[in-house]
């Protein structure tokens, strides 16, 4: 699968990180791309089949035609469909393509794809460890299991930035997943504290504060991306977190903190939508938290 035969690649799943790593990689010269998503049909599905035509992308008709030909398949779909999205695609695959999974999901959730798919395709856990825009396609990947090691010169012909992280599938989900526990966890944790210091007036002194316990960390363009991040991507978020607690759950822990960071990431998700709270998220902190604060005391 060398540049001067370049894999036919179909997308199943064509939403924000669909549509990126499919722009990335028709730039870098894949010509071949097909994408299908169960919103197609329906007229929530025109702003993302308007993208693959932008793109240059075949349009199926069903996951099935999606796949036809295909040499490697993208499943990038929401966490709760991953699962479904490969049952989808399982009867009609042919000639054993590479199946990257990207989807945040549990380990478990993983490891019963993988079983699903086994003899019908090469299935590659992969997991994108950072925000997926700008980098697109080159967005740093952890990938694992039997078939990554193979799979790894192919994608970094790709332009793919990876590391192997073992041959188990499941171990490239759990860095993710474990991952998420700190990184949303943290998210929740700082709308938290300083919405309670705008609320009761003392915004810049906890600020301050902070930096006696924390100096290497600027708190002020902390709360800013992060409630940003929640705000705009907290459905999703709370979605992921939702595979972070089952992945404690597996590993046999009580994800108490994890439980509570999903109610709060959907939450802010849906004050997010707010278009007095969107039309703030590029200001100020306190601008920013006055919007958020309003709108939870109205949402209530």
């Amino acid at each position: 699968m060398s540049r001067r035969n370049t894999p036919r690649i179909s997308f199943i799943g064509f939403g924000e990180a669909g549509q990126a790593v499919a722009t990335g990689l028709r730039e870098s010269g894949i010509e071949e791309i097909a994408a299908w998503d169960i919103l197609f049909p329906d007229g929530a599905g025109a702003k993302l089949k308007t993208a693959g035509e932008k793109i240059g992308a075949r349009l199926a008709v069903s996951a099935a035609d999606a796949v036809t030909h295909a040499d490697m398949i993208i499943s990038a779909v929401t966490a709760a469909s991953s699962l479904d999205a490969a049952r989808s695609v399982a009867p009609h695959l042919k000639g054993n393509p590479w199946y990257l999974d990207i989807n945040s999901v549990s380990p478990g959730r993983k490891q019963e794809t993988a079983a699903l798919l086994d003899g019908k395709a090469r299935y590659v856990d992969v997991a994108v460890i950072s925000p997926i825009h700008p980098l697109r396609h080159k967005s740093p990947l952890l990938i694992s299991g039997p078939h990554a090691e193979d799979a790894a010169p192919l994608l970094r012909e790709l332009d793919m930035q990876l590391s192997i992280v073992g041959t188990d599938t499941g171990q490239a989900a759990a860095i993710k997943m474990i991952r998420s526990v700190m990184i949303k966890g943290m998210e929740a944790l700082t709308l938290e504290c300083f919405l309670a210091a705008a609320r009761a007036g003392v915004l810049e002194e906890v600020t301050a504060s902070l930096k006696n316990n924390y100096p290497a960390l600027d708190f002020k363009k902390m709360a800013d991306y992060n409630i940003e991040r929640m705000a705009s991507h907290g459905e999703r978020r709370a979605a992921e977190m939702e595979e972070s607690s089952l992945t404690l759950r597996e590993l046999g822990l009580e994800p108490l903190m994890v439980d509570a960071t999903v109610k709060r990431q959907r939450e802010m998700g849906a004050i997010g939508k707010n278009e007095a709270v969107r039309t703030t998220l590029h200001d100020d902190r306190a601008v920013i938290l006055a919007a958020v604060s309003a709108a939870m005391k109205t949402s209530h």
